[in-house]
C-alpha cells in the first residue's frame, strides 16, 4: 500500500524526493503517528509536502489510496448527496442572517458531546432529513448538516453559512488551493518581488565591489588581488496603483489593505504611486480609500506627471453597471470630465505601455451575465486576485513587448 501510495504522489503531481519519503519510513518506524489514520494523514503531510499549494495534491493521492481503510466518522457519498441543497442557499439567505443575528449566544455543549452524538447519528441515520432538529441534514436546527440555523457543530458538504462549525466533514479543504487560496502579505510580497527590473546604465560613479570581476581578474592576475569595481545596480520600476474602495468591494477590504501595505512595505521600486477610485475611473483619482469629494487628483494630472513607463495595476471587481461604464453621466459620486468610464480606462490603457487589472471575484471567460467585468476584460488584461493570478499578472508587466 505505501508503494502505491507513493505512485499516487507522483501520478498527482507531488515532487516526493527519496530523503523525504525515507523520513516518513523513520517517523513510521518510531511510531510517531501509533495506529491513527488521521495522524498518519499529518505525519505524511508534513513529510512531503513543501509548500500549501500541494495540499490538494496530496489530499487527492491519500484519499485514492486510504478510502477503504474505515474511519471512525466516514461521510458516505449517498449521505453527501442527501445534504446537497445549494440551490436553495440564495433563497434563505436573508432569513439565515435573521436567525443569526437572535442566536449569538455559546452552545451548551461541549466539542467532545457534539462529536459523541455525531457518531451516533452517523450510525443510525438512514434515509435524508431536511429542516429537522435531529438528525443530520439541511436547513433546519440540527448540530449536525448545512444550511441550518444552528451555531457550532459539524459542517458535512454544503459550503458556510454563519461561518462557526467547529469541524467540516465531506469536504476537500484544499480543492483548487493553488488558484483560490486566501492571500495574505507574505503571498503579495512574493509575488510583487518579480517586478524588480534593474538597471546599471547609471551615469554615477562605480562605488560598488563587483565580485565576480574581482576574482576573474585575480585569478588571470596570477593570484595577486585585482579589485574590480561597479556601478551600484537601482530598480528602475515605477509602479502604480489604482484600487477600486467601498460598494462591492467592502468584502474584500483586509485583502486590499494587505495588498496596500505589501507595496509600501516594499523597497522594490523607484517609485510608487497610490490612488483610489469608485467603482470605475473618471475624471478625478481619490487619495484615500474613504473617496471623499475633494480630497482627490485630476486623473489628467496623473497622466501628464506620471510618464508612460509606470507598470499599472488596477485592482477592482469590475462590477459596475454598465450605465457607471457607458454614460457620460455615470459618475454618481462625482465628476465624468465630459467622458464616460470606458473612455477614461482606454485613456489609461493608451497612456501606459503595462497595464493590468486585478479582480477578487472575476467569474471564469467570458461572462454574458457581468456585462462590465465582460467589456473590461477585452480592454485590460484581467487576472484573478489569487496567487495564480497574481503571479501571471506580474509576468504580464515584465515582458518586454
Amino acid at each position: 500500500m505505501f508503494v502505491n501510495f507513493f505512485e499516487a504522489l507522483k501520478d498527482k503531481g507531488l515532487k516526493v524526493t527519496l530523503s523525504e519519503w525515507l523520513t516518513l519510513q523513520e517517523a513510521l518506524d518510531k511510531n510517531l503517528a501509533g495506529s491513527s489514520l488521521t495522524d498518519f494523514y499529518y505525519l505524511a503531510r508534513m513529510c512531503l509536502v513543501k509548500s500549501e499549494t500541494d495540499f490538494d495534491k496530496f489530499d487527492m493521492a491519500f484519499e485514492s489510496c486510504f478510502k477503504g481503510v474505515s474511519m471512525e466518522r466516514e461521510v458516505t457519498s449517498e449521505m453527501l448527496r442527501w445534504l446537497d441543497r445549494s440551490d436553495e442557499m440564495n433563497d434563505m439567505a436573508g432569513e439565515m442572517e435573521k436567525d443569526y443575528l437572535n442566536q449569538m449566544e455559546e452552545t451548551s455543549l461541549s466539542k467532545e458531546d457534539i462529536e459523541e452524538k455525531f457518531k451516533e447519528r452517523l450510525r443510525d441515520q438512514d434515509s435524508e432529513h431536511n429542516g429537522g432538529s435531529f438528525w443530520i441534514g439541511t436547513m433546519g436546527k440540527t448540530q449536525f448538516g448545512n444550511t441550518g440555523g444552528n451555531l457550532g457543530g459539524v459542517r458535512v458538504g454544503g459550503t458556510t453559512g454563519y461561518q462557526s462549525a467547529f469541524a467540516v466533514i465531506g469536504a476537500r479543504k484544499y480543492r483548487d488551493f493553488r488558484d483560490d487560496r486566501v492571500m495574505d502579505n507574505r503571498q503579495f510580497t512574493q509575488a510583487l518581488r518579480k517586478l524588480r527590473q534593474f538597471s546599471n546604465r547609471l551615469d554615477i560613479p562605480e562605488t560598488e565591489l563587483d565580485i565576480d570581476g574581482t576574482v576573474r581578474k585575480t585569478c588571470d592576475n596570477g593570484g595577486c588581488l585585482q579589485i574590480v569595481m561597479e556601478k551600484p545596480r537601482k530598480n528602475a520600476v515605477k509602479l502604480l496603483l489604482l484600487m477600486d474602495s467601498g460598494g462591492t468591494m467592502i468584502p474584500y477590504t483586509k485583502l486590499l489593505n494587505d495588498l496596500f501595505q505589501s507595496v509600501h512595505k516594499s523597497n522594490h521600486y523607484k517609485d510608487v504611486k497610490v490612488y483610489f477610485f469608485h467603482n470605475c475611473i473618471y475624471s478625478k483619482l481619490y487619495k484615500t480609500p474613504e473617496c471623499e469629494n475633494g480630497d482627490w487628483i485630476d486623473t489628467e494630472w496623473m497622466f501628464r506627471n506620471l510618464d508612460s513607463d509606470y507598470k499599472v495595476i488596477i485592482v477592482g471587481d469590475a462590477a459596475m453597471a454598465p450605465e457607471e461604464l457607458y454614460s457620460v453621466d455615470g459618475n454618481y459620486r462625482g465628476p465624468n470630465g465630459g467622458l464616460c468610464g470606458y473612455d477614461w480606462l482606454k485613456l489609461v490603457k493608451s497612456h501606459y505601455k503595462k497595464v493590468v487589472w486585478l479582480n477578487p471575484k472575476m467569474a471564469p471567460g467570458h461572462a454574458p451575465w457581468r456585462e462590465a467585468e465582460t467589456a473590461v476584460k477585452e480592454l485590460i488584461p484581467m487576472f484573478k486576485l489569487t496567487v495564480d493570478g497574481l503571479n501571471r499578472a506580474m509576468q504580464k508587466l515584465m515582458v518586454s513587448r
